[in-house]
């Protein structure tokens, strides 16, 4: 069913519970690593490159979606599908879960038959249907490869950090909604951003809410009202102003004259 270099790790501090699956598994065979909490689970994920990944969505020390986020944002283990294992999951939780980049979830206790189905599947979908984004992570890992480098953990925490900012443009987090999330401390999250994109936190948002605008502006013909509510600006003078010091135009004279390229620039 798997191939015979299928390599699994289980995150769940509580494996003995899990040991009729891991035993299941590893009959097959499949290599099985097992960790005890998100940072030794993400840790393991970076050096051993498993396959796939099982993983208890509460986990102690970084919790499932901080740690997926984690793995999402590190090109040497984007591509890993990750699949939740919860006892109890609202729905909330569990989009929470799969918008950080898991593929799954499976209810505690777990059916060890339902649980090799899910893995069969999403193995065998990660191998034939390679997504345009996974393509680009690969590309971007190859990057760094041939320039002899690795992504290091401010630039992970950058792009993981990057990719919350990314789901709540209309309403920024604060650092310290973003320090809570990814548990690490807030002085972490503003060096990350200033190693790795050379801004601060409130200038990369700023940033993004304008190129954002500009698209908006280019590539669709929302009215103004819509594209200010789109980016999350309180009034449209606001915005406008806030615009013209970035861009160097008003929205209506950028509608008018600019092309993507252009806004490609910043």
């Amino acid at each position: 069913m798997f191939k015979q270099s299928s390599h699994v790790l289980v995150v769940d501090d509580n494996a003995a519970k899990l040991h009729s699956l891991i035993d299941a598994l590893r009959r097959y065979p499949c290599r099985v690593t097992v960790a005890g909490d998100g940072v030794q689970g993400y840790a393991q994920a970076v050096s051993m490159v498993p396959d796939i990944i099982l993983m208890e969505a509460s986990i102690p020390r970084r919790d499932g979606v901080t740690t997926t986020r984690l793995l999402k944002a590190n090109p040497d283990t984007a591509h890993i599908p990750v699949i939740f294992l919860t006892a109890a999951a609202s729905l909330e939780e569990r989009l929470n879960g799969l918008r950080a980049g898991a593929v799954d979830y499976l209810l505690k206790p777990v059916q060890v038959e339902e649980v090799i189905e899910k893995l069969r599947i999403h193995l065998a979908l990660r191998k034939s249907l390679p997504s345009p984004a996974l393509a680009t992570i690969v590309a971007e890992a190859q990057n760094f490869s041939k320039a002899g480098q690795r992504m290091d953990s401010a630039q992970v925490l950058q792009r993981a950090a990057a990719s919350i900012i990314q789901e709540r443009l209309t309403e920024p987090p604060r650092i310290s909604e973003l320090a809570a999330q990814l548990a690490v401390s807030e002085r972490r999250i503003m060096a990350a951003f200033k190693s790795s994109v050379g801004m601060s936190v409130f200038e990369y948002i700023r940033r993004e809410r304008m190129r954002k605008a500009a698209r908006l502006l280019i590539q669709t013909d929302l009215s103004m009202l819509d594209i200010v509510a789109e980016v999350g600006y309180s009034s449209a003078a606001n915005f406008s102003t806030a615009f013209r010091q970035f861009w160097g135009k008003t929205p209506s004279a950028f509608r008018e004259t600019q092309t993507y390229d252009d806004m490609c620039s910043r």
